[in-house]
């Protein structure tokens, strides 16, 4: 089957990643398909292997073994998808028109994996085999903490396996990416003492506390921006979520608000969200909590490495830097050598109303692949 053909069925298995997942989501998360994906790489002529992200939530590991080879490659891509109470018509459609394949997971993440398939299937009808040792890892959570490609990770790691090379499947444009910033979130709990409205000055205003917070955290993202910039960018900090208030009568005794940073590549994640939990909690003027969830941190490749220059040739497209965050973040020294993060299709038609991939961009990415598992 064409990439096509292949991602039309990957598309119409909803995929939503249960934190995103409305009345329209279907089957929420990623159980559903990777039963699939297992069926299909086994028939494939791979050794597949399910390991748990989290509960009901597979990971699907198809491996290819090589006697002949010492080399071992691999490929990252995420079954999970954003939600999509937001999307016109049926969103898990898959159809096929203006040489588009459209529906949820189209560009953001099925379409390396229908190319995948489509490559493989054809390779195994000619009686060929990957030159190397291959691993399709087909990893869950993506789309809100990496947590697949953690395990995955882990799972290299535990068998002291260490990938020549790996390319993290995102929407590229088919160019190669060396390089985008870690991603890190923390939340306030601002602490208050609640009063009548009538006799505010009897009470302390959480809320006024969380503002304080919030003019602090935006003269921080400003002073970032007059910052030298990285290979990757400038940090970002923005806001995004914010609570607080039980009743118009009363001066409320609890707000809660969170943050999410764009790290560089020259950046501390560690120390840098100490230091905002830091700046919180002494800008707020009332006891605050500050929780800093899991950061991940930028990832940098040599732009000039054999890997990166190899790519750009065979996909015939510039190496790049990208602004979003990947599972390149989740991956370490000790378990790959080389890396980088490529896809078909464009970011700007991700996470959207409507979300679409050119059928043009799955036959790049396929030629690619092609020369990479032929050797």
């Amino acid at each position: 089957m064409t990439p096509e053909q292949w991602l039309a069925r990957l598309v119409q298995i909803p995929s939503v990643t249960p934190l995103h997942a409305g009345p329209r989501a279907g089957q929420a998360g990623e159980g559903r398909i990777a039963a699939q994906l297992a069926q299909w790489f086994g028939e494939l002529g791979a050794e597949v292997i399910l390991e748990d992200a989290h509960p009901n939530r597979p990971n699907v590991y198809a491996i290819w073994r090589n006697p002949a080879s010492e080399r071992w490659i691999a490929l990252d891509c995420h079954t999970d998808t954003v939600g999509v109470e937001q999307m016109p018509g049926d969103p898990f459609s898959g159809e096929t028109r203006d040489g588009r394949v459209w529906g949820r997971g189209s560009v953001d993440d099925k379409a390396s994996l229908a190319v995948a398939l489509s490559v493989l299937q054809a390779m195994r009808a000619a009686g060929a085999q990957p030159a190397a040792n291959l691993i399709v890892a087909a990893v869950a959570d993506e789309e809100v903490a990496l947590g697949g490609a953690f395990v995955f990770d882990a799972w290299l790691r535990q068998r002291k396996m260490r990938l020549d090379e790996l390319v993290v499947a995102e929407p590229t444009l088919c160019a190669p990416c060396y390089g985008h910033m870690g991603s890190a979130r923390i939340d306030f709990r601002v602490q208050g003492v609640s009063t009548h409205t009538s006799q505010p000055h009897l009470g302390k205003n959480a809320i006024v506390g969380a503002a304080r917070i919030v003019l602090a955290m935006q003269a921080e993202h400003e002073r970032l921006q007059t910052l030298a910039a990285t290979p990757v960018g400038r940090g970002q900090l923005s806001a995004i979520q914010v609570g607080g208030g039980r009743a118009p009568n009363i001066v409320p005794d609890l707000a809660t608000l969170g943050f999410n940073r764009r790290v560089t590549s020259d950046e501390d994640e560690q120390a840098v969200m100490a230091g905002l939990a830091q700046l919180g909690k002494a800008a707020a003027g009332l006891p605050t909590e500050a929780e800093i969830f899991r950061p991940m941190s930028a990832f940098l490749q040599d732009p000039n490495s054999a890997m990166v220059r190899q790519f750009s040739a065979w996909a015939g497209r510039a190496p790049v830097t990208v602004p979003y965050c990947s599972d390149a973040s989740a991956y370490r020294s000790d378990t790959v050598k080389n890396i980088l993060v490529m896809g078909p299709g464009s970011i700007d038609q991700a996470h959207g109303a409507e979300e679409w991939v050119e059928i043009s961009e799955l036959e790049r990415m396929a030629g690619v692949f092609r020369r990479w598992w032929r050797g």
